[in-house]
């Protein structure tokens, strides 16, 4: 048994058994490897920030990490961005960056680069193996890592002659996390005080938001006669009819200042403090009134369901009668084809149980007001910020979750960063609506130039901001990674079109040309 066969082997018993790969020349005895083990599902992304946005996606709707197999320190580069955004979520995702031989690595090749360095820039754990006989342990260790303080970004660099080295015969079991960190009993008490008090907020994230601990955070904020709120960026929360009802912060400075107006006390639990996305001239980097106290009771990789019993208990909140949200969905739209016009269609047409991926940007806030009180749904955001999550995201989740219709609602901005998802939707016949919302621009930095006080838009910044000229054709992109797809100008054609998608099992695409 060589050293990657061994990996595989220790990643298999320790129960990681699906791996989203874009493998280089390093890799092959890795490939090799995983080619004799038919029991790993090995789903190939045509760019490696497919492969790290699939493992968010995949470990946000399991709780259980997936593998990556990247190549070298560029290709580590490439997937970046959304190992950022799956480290900003609380992912649990092991890395398998190859290298070059040891022995190759004094000489300036090509590809050569400081994949340490790049690793360690995002990843919460990183190790090179040393030798083969050291693989199956450091395999381990990485999955350890990954599956501890509630998910970690865990990375392992193999270098080629580790991979094809003799390894012995033994794989290992990654030894089962750490108990999560819980806080003592003065934090404890002192969160219990203050969740009593007038103006106090209860800001709640993780896995307050979905199942048994939106059932405890709500039935604390209404024992205590405390106000629930959840961040603007959650890793994934239950909305919808039948779910529970929370404030959640937006994206505008101004409008989480007014929301959070009159608030003397926010109790964090698996929350961070609020801050703003930006800083602006003039303006404040935190939103919530000057005087008012924050109170960390545990911060996201701390134990967030010991801290909500605990809670309850001290509350006598446990049995409280809370309503959930009821059904409310807008009329069907007529008219002109605007963000708002395609929320309502959504809202309408959305099956019961969809995970719903956005990354629709300007056009998301629209959407959001429209499905809440759609059917009951999961909503995943993107992040960590940075774009190009939304359809692997969708792929990593349509992956880990084949009986739920996940629906991925993209800017054509955005979208463009990873648009090759599209081909691993279809090679792998994933349940996925894509929905493009084409407002021909990255709209987003319109605003944030008017953010910083600038009026007039010229020439250049125009041309920066613009995704026209040529016109992007979602249509035929779609068509070119074997995906089907329809084209929609009005909100009856849209309604026409998303129904369409929805009721076909696989991937289709839906490109909403949005009115100027």
């Amino acid at each position: 048994m060589n050293g990657a066969e061994s990996l595989v082997k220790t990643m298999l018993a320790s129960g990681v058994d699906t791996c989203f790969a874009n493998p280089g020349t390093s890799e092959m005895h890795f490939v090799a490897a995983l080619d004799t083990h038919p029991d790993m599902r090995c789903i190939l992304c045509l760019f490696e920030g497919g492969t790290s946005g699939a493992a968010d996606g995949y470990y946000r709707m399991t709780g259980k990490p997936a593998a990556t197999m990247l190549h070298l320190a560029p290709g580590f580069g490439n997937a970046f961005s959304n190992l950022h955004n799956a480290r900003k979520a609380g992912s649990g995702v092991v890395n398998v960056m190859g290298e070059h031989a040891t022995w190759h690595l004094k000489y300036n090749s090509p590809l050569r680069g400081d994949t340490e360095g790049v690793s360690r820039a995002v990843s919460h754990w990183t190790r090179t193996s040393a030798s083969a006989a050291d693989v199956a342990r450091d395999g381990a260790a990485a999955i350890h890592a990954a599956r501890s303080n509630g998910g970690q970004i865990a990375t392992l660099i193999l270098p080629a002659d580790t991979a094809w080295g003799a390894a012995g015969d033994a794989a290992e079991t990654a030894a089962a996390p750490p108990a999560l960190h819980r806080p003592d009993a003065a934090r404890l008490d002192a969160a219990a005080a203050a969740i009593r008090q007038p103006g106090t907020a209860f800001l709640v994230n993780g896995p307050a938001l979905y199942g048994a601990g939106r059932v405890l955070a709500t039935q604390i904020a209404k024992a205590a006669g405390c106000r629930l709120i959840a961040p603007l960026f959650a890793p994934r929360m239950e909305r919808g009819a039948g779910s529970l009802p929370i404030e959640q912060m937006v994206y505008v400075i101004e409008a989480n200042q007014e929301m959070l107006t009159g608030l003397h006390h926010i109790v964090c639990c698996g929350a961070e403090p609020p801050v703003n996305f930006f800083a602006y001239p003039g303006k404040t980097s935190t939103p919530e009134p000057p005087d008012c106290l924050i109170t960390e009771l545990c911060d996201p990789g701390m134990d967030v369901l010991f801290c909500l019993e605990d809670l309850a208990e001290r509350l006598d909140a446990r049995g409280i009668e809370i309503t959930p949200v009821e059904p409310d969905l807008p009329p069907m739209p007529t008219g002109p084809m605007t963000a708002a016009s395609a929320g309502a269609v959504i809202a309408r047409l959305m099956p019961e149980n969809t995970i719903l991926v956005n990354e629709s940007v300007t056009s998301g806030a629209p959407i959001y007001a429209a499905t809440v009180g759609a059917a009951k749904h999961d909503w995943l955001p993107t992040m960590g910020g940075a774009i190009g999550q939304c359809l692997p995201a969708a792929t990593g989740a349509a992956v880990a979750c084949p009986d739920r219709k996940v629906l991925a609602l993209s800017g054509d901005g955005s979208a463009m960063y990873t648009l090759q998802s599209l081909w691993t939707m279809a090679r792998e016949d994933l349940d996925v609506t894509v929905v493009i919302f084409a407002n021909r621009g990255y709209q987003i930095l319109r605003g944030e130039l008017a953010n910083l006080g600038v009026e007039h838009v010229g020439r250049n910044a125009s041309a920066m901001f613009d995704v026209d000229n040529p016109t992007l054709d979602w249509v035929a992109l779609a068509k070119g990674h074997g995906v089907d797809g329809a084209r929609a100008t009005t909100p009856e054609g849209f309604a026409a079109a998303l129904r369409d998608g929805l009721d076909r099992p696989g991937p289709y695409l839906v490109e909403v040309v949005l009115a100027a």
